[in-house]
């Protein structure tokens, strides 16, 4: 079954036992929680879109480590003018494995 689900503002797709790279989550590793808002379930023959969300549905998800990705660098340039900025950024994320899908029937 696979579920198009919402967490920290961003929507993902995943099917059972997949990872994926999310937000950070404030949840210890190794631990199991819930997500709720799920968006869209689909399974071979049915599937069933929420409005916004579909009732009684919800993923199985445990986390599996924390970090931080690649650095980005952002170069600011104004020509004539001697302003040059450099800066960087590392986004923390959380990579969750997708235990299973809930589906309210």
């Amino acid at each position: 079954m696979q579920a198009v689900f919402q967490l920290s503002g961003f929507q993902f797709s995943a099917t059972e036992g997949d990872v994926i790279r999310v937000p950070l989550q404030a949840v210890a590793i190794g631990q199991t929680f819930d997500i709720d808002q799920v968006l869209l379930l689909k399974d071979k023959d049915t599937s069933a879109i929420g409005t916004p969300t579909v009732a009684g549905a919800k993923v199985k998800a445990e986390l599996l480590a924390s970090g931080k990705s690649d650095k980005v660098i952002v170069y600011k340039f104004k020509k004539r003018t001697k302003y040059r900025r450099t800066r960087g950024h590392r986004q923390d994320y959380s990579d969750i494995k997708i235990l299973k899908v809930v589906s309210p029937s």
